[in-house]
């Protein structure tokens, strides 16, 4: 005698949702998120100078460039290496500019205090007026 093996409703419609594609998906774009996330903020390392007071808010819809000095006294402006002169030319197109940006300037605490002088008077000869001078937060 022979068995029958038959299913007893084929046309069954299936009540629940295969939800492991979207947790495969979810843990890819984790993993993407958490590689890319450190190369967003891609500067130049300084040892920063510390502030201990507590620091101001900043308004993070503000135009702005970054102008650094590094240890060796180089000057960059955002990551491209610069002349003192080549830095003038550039301050001084962004004072021909309506709304000027905001100039963050960052130098490393080991350089004379001089350079980061220089900077500051390049930037005030042109009329610009809103410096920020970048720190590190004390941990204390």
């Amino acid at each position: 005698m022979a068995r029958k093996f038959h299913r007893k409703s084929r046309l069954r419609s299936v009540n629940e949702i295969n939800v492991t594609p979207l947790i495969d998906l979810a843990f890819a774009l984790l993993i993407i998120f958490m590689i890319a996330t450190p190369l967003l903020e891609q500067t130049i390392a300084l040892d920063l100078p510390e502030e201990t007071q507590k620091p101001q808010n900043q308004n993070l819809d503000e135009n702005f460039q970054i102008i650094t000095i590094e240890p060796k006294g180089k000057y960059f402006w955002g990551k491209a290496e610069l002349t003192l002169s080549e830095l003038e030319k550039k301050i001084q197109a962004l004072s021909n500019q309506e709304d000027p940006p905001v100039i963050h300037i960052r130098a490393d605490q080991s350089i004379p205090y001089q350079k980061v002088i220089t900077v500051i008077d390049l930037v005030k000869k042109y009329n610009l007026s809103r410096i920020s001078l970048d720190t590190r937060v004390s941990s204390r």
